[in-house]
């Protein structure tokens, strides 16, 4: 399969080995939103039996880093996104399987109407954790940047 024919999880799984370790779920992958899935599995445990928080932090970045590849996909060939900054907060004990969703803080053309006024833009992708009973275990923020090739 080539890269052009590859879903974003595929392409996240194949060139993101983390993502691959933790053998994360891609369930959705659009512009408008990403969810993406952290399996219950005891080598992602902590001292208390559920998800360890790297891994939970981890399953929040790959969902940003997804919907980012999804809304920004066709800026890739002028410019590279980034992570700029993280925030995590852990709400309540999470146990099981958990899945974080993530949106976009800013409307996509914005930021591309930045990118092609020549300037670095930056914008926050916001993400909630849940359990399977739908608590939401976890709220963070990954601000990106599309860095300008050259």
């Amino acid at each position: 399969m080539s890269a052009d024919q590859m879903s974003i999880g595929e392409m996240l799984a194949a060139t993101v080995p983390m993502a691959r370790t933790l053998n994360l779920e891609f369930l959705e992958t659009t512009g408008d939103k990403a969810v993406v899935a952290l399996p219950d599995r005891s080598e992602y445990h902590n001292h208390v039996g559920g998800p360890h928080a790297g891994a939970m932090f981890t399953l929040g970045e790959s969902a940003s880093g997804a919907i980012v590849l999804a809304a920004f996909g066709e800026q890739l060939a002028r410019a590279v996104p980034l992570a700029v900054s993280a925030e995590i907060a852990y709400r309540k004990l999470a146990m099981g399987a958990v899945t974080a969703t993530a949106t976009l803080g800013r409307p996509a053309a914005d930021v591309v109407a930045e990118l092609d006024a020549g300037e670095r833009p930056e914008f926050p992708v916001s993400i909630e954790i849940r359990r399977a009973d739908g608590a939401v275990t976890g709220e963070m923020t990954v601000v990106w940047t599309l860095r300008p090739n050259g």
